[in-house]
């Protein structure tokens, strides 16, 4: 470890990137904690200051994915979003799924409790105000849920051991690692598509090969709200779309669509992202958040090979959400996730 840290931590004009095989061996020794806590400290600092490359990131997301517990759960869409959660923006991927399960398509969430270096309102927060505690529950019991639903939620740090174990370092730094982005791209149910969210637009070719790299058949890499996978609905949103080993800037505009609409104030709480998200599958929501979601959904449902068009999916979801069927999964999965949850947790 002290040798690649050597070569990454030359400064920012001496400093190199690893190559695969030896970001293998860094990835190895801070993930099985072979290294000690100020090499890992250091080696973390390193990377951010340098910015990790393409191969650093994949090593460090193959040996995430050796750790974790990934089966061929579902065949469908991945929501890679940050860790680091949400505080200014509406959580449209968590109804979006609903509604895109409704509409035939499996979707994976995963998350885990707030990180560096935004601290945001995360996932499992909106869980545990709906009454779910997802780290309570066994594989099976998570897996089942999704069996009669279609939405497969992970809680990351149990499904992959060691990003609990470095849980406590990356408090300490405070600031975003490497594995801000490998845990984003574990894919524990082994899922041919992918949207994934970044913050600035200058890793947009990087994160484009790299989902080559890792083989999703389509993936769209999104600079979201917050830097989510989250469209915009009151502006376009820059995003790559990734097949075949190729990708293109694409702008998506809600206004080509007629959906474009202006935001409403909001502060944002656990409890106030769950009361939004159960109106907007209600039908009662703000028209804001309804489009926003709608939007999502239709995009999602056209990368996905579920819809021919923008313009088919959103004629999908519509009706979808006007008929109650999405309000209705989500109350399924709602009430198998929390009668699960009193169950005894058991280990698989």
């Amino acid at each position: 470890m002290i040798n690649l840290l050597k070569e990454v931590g030359r400064g920012k004009r001496g400093a190199r990137d690893l190559g695969y095989d030896e970001a293998l061996l860094a990835a190895h020794a801070i993930l099985e904690l072979k290294a000690t806590p100020a090499q890992i400290g250091a080696f973390f600092i390193a990377e951010r200051i340098k910015m990790e490359s393409v191969e650093e990131i994949e090593a460090f997301v193959a040996v995430c994915r050796k750790h974790a517990y990934r089966e061929l759960i579902q065949q469908g869409l991945d929501c890679a979003g940050p860790y680091d959660g949400r505080k200014k923006s509406f959580y449209a991927t968590f109804p979006t799924a609903f509604l895109l399960a409704a509409a035939g398509l499996p979707i994976t969430l995963h998350g885990a409790a707030s990180l560096p270096p935004k601290w945001g309102i995360t996932l499992h927060d909106m869980l545990k105000e709906s009454g779910i505690d997802a780290e309570r529950l066994s594989k099976d019991q998570i897996v089942q849920a999704a069996a009669g639903t279609g939405v497969l939620y992970v809680p990351t740090e149990e499904w992959c051991p060691p990003l609990k174990a470095l849980r406590s370092i990356r408090i300490e730094l405070g600031m975003r690692t490497v594995l801000n982005t490998a845990e984003k791209l574990i894919d524990f149910a082994h899922s041919p598509y992918l949207i994934f969210g970044v913050y600035h637009n200058t890793v947009f070719e990087r994160m484009a090969k790299l989902a080559g790299n890792l083989q999703y058949k389509k993936a769209l890499i999104v600079q979201g709200a917050e830097g989510s996978e989250d469209l915009f609905i009151e502006r376009p949103t820059r995003t790559y779309f990734v097949e075949n080993g190729e990708s293109h800037l694409s702008m998506i505009d809600p206004d080509a669509y007629g959906l474009e609409t202006s935001l409403p104030e909001v502060v944002w709480t656990a409890t106030e992202q769950l009361r939004v998200s159960e109106s907007v599958l209600q039908g009662s929501g703000h028209l804001a958040f309804v489009n926003q979601v709608l939007l999502n959904a239709a995009v999602r449902l056209q990368l996905a090979e579920k819809a021919d068009s923008v313009e088919e999916g959103l004629y999908i979801c519509k009706a979808l959400l006007d008929s109650g069927a999405a309000w209705e999964l989500y109350r399924k999965w709602q009430s198998a996730m929390r009668s699960e949850a009193a169950l005894p947790c058991r280990t698989t």
